[in-house]
């Protein structure tokens, strides 16, 4: 089974945030692969995996980086696949790696998340593999009615809480 989605992260310190992009695909049935690859210190692995990742049969990346936060924007500008953001909270709270991501030239398009918004990037990922893929559709129809299901529950069990000057 080849990966159809792509996780990388600038550095395994981003693990703790990534675990939900692939818990989340793991859960949709997602073939996934994770890898740690770093724009400043591994570029020439970087460029490999980007020119190529259109060849192994990849449809979708995240690509996830804090500070400076060049790794979504590099791999980017090297393939044609789509290409998700994830800004990490290593400084600045994350503002510096979200204005990185989300501040690409004209013409090299990163789609960009919230920082540490790995499970968006995920299901993201798995909006656009849905588009083709009728199977994963339904997967994410029924992931969807779930969160609906558990709001659903949680205003209920808010309505049972008292209050004096509460009124419903």
């Amino acid at each position: 089974m080849s990966p159809l989605v792509s996780i990388i992260m600038g550095s395994t310190s981003d693990l703790p945030i990534l675990k939900k992009a692939a818990d989340f695909l793991n859960t949709l049935q997602v073939p996934f692969e994770m890898n740690a690859l770093s724009a400043h210190r591994t570029p020439a692995e970087v460029e490999e995996f980007a020119r190529g990742a259109k060849d192994r049969g990849l449809k979708v990346i995240i690509a996830a980086a804090g500070m400076a936060a060049a790794l979504p924007g590099v791999i980017a500008a090297m393939t044609p696949i789509p290409v998700i953001g994830v800004p990490i909270a290593s400084t600045l709270d994350g503002n510096d790696a979200l204005l990185s991501i989300v501040q690409m030239p004209p013409g090299v398009a990163v789609a960009t998340v919230g920082i540490n918004g790995a499970l968006n990037a995920a299901v993201l990922a798995v909006q656009m593999l849905a588009l083709s893929d009728a199977e994963l559709a339904a997967r994410f129809d029924e992931y969807r009615a779930k969160l609906n299901e558990k709001i659903v529950k949680a205003n209920a069990e808010l309505a049972e809480i008292k209050y004096e000057f509460k009124t419903n």
